[in-house]
């Protein structure tokens, strides 16, 4: 087992690793905790439910967070003409067509999400293997294949946040900056914690959010009273 720094052995010694906290309890010691050099991600994570082996308890989805991820996203769009150009002026930081999958083929892939228009699949399907395992392959189920272009690059630099579950049935996405107030990182995660909540799939039994913890990039994790959090929600 890798050795604490001083830093993160302060850390936990201001914490009781049992406790469950309230959210507004649990965002002020993440705060006070996150003291690396840069601005640390504040990050959640979710124990759900599920089995996402099969495909009636797989969580995914998109949520838009109203304060932001704090992070600079960008943005490559598939798209040809007039949408090409709505694209552009949205803010898209890489658009083209053919001759954006052979960059991608080629290994460039210097963008953090992926949208494309539905003419444009016929190219984008071809990609499927590359972009897939990272996450980055268009879904119209994520919106990130829309004719609308233009508002999908826009919730995806605002804040868009997208969302599976991994093979152990744990969600985890980064809702914030440290920097970020209080409130501002209780809205994130309020509006996270309910999109996980309406993601709910059919094949569920028992109990669905069984744990939820909350840490910065580099600060101890912190478990939430998952009661206390739905009320504030």
């Amino acid at each position: 087992m890798a050795k604490l720094g001083k830093r993160l052995k302060k850390a936990y010694g201001d914490i009781d690793r049992d406790a469950f906290y309230t959210l507004n309890d649990a965002i002020k010691m993440v705060k006070t905790n996150a003291t690396a050099k840069f601005d640390e991600t504040v990050e959640i994570a979710m124990n759900l439910g599920i089995d996402p082996r099969h495909a009636d308890q797989m969580v995914r989805g998109v949520v838009n967070l109203p304060n932001g991820t704090g992070k600079t996203v960008r943005v490559a769009v598939f798209a040809k003409g007039g949408k090409a150009d709505e694209a552009l002026a949205a803010g898209a930081d890489i658009v083209g067509a053919e001759d954006l999958a052979e960059k991608i083929q080629a290994g460039e892939m210097n963008f953090d999400r992926c949208i494309a228009s539905p003419d444009m699949m016929g190219v984008v399907g071809k990609l499927g293997k590359i972009l897939g395992p990272r996450g980055l392959m268009p879904n119209p189920k994520l919106g990130t294949v829309t004719p609308n272009v233009a508002d999908a690059v826009k919730a995806a630099k605002a804040g868009a946040v997208e969302f599976r579950a991994e093979k152990t049935g744990i969600v985890h996405a980064g809702v914030g900056k440290a920097s970020f107030s209080e409130e501002a990182l209780a809205q994130n995660i309020h509006a996270f914690v309910d999109a996980i909540t309406k993601a709910k799939p059919s094949g569920a039994k028992g109990t669905y959010i069984e744990k939820v913890s909350l840490s910065s990039t580099m600060g101890p994790g912190l478990k939430l009273d998952i009661p206390s959090l739905s009320s504030q929600a």
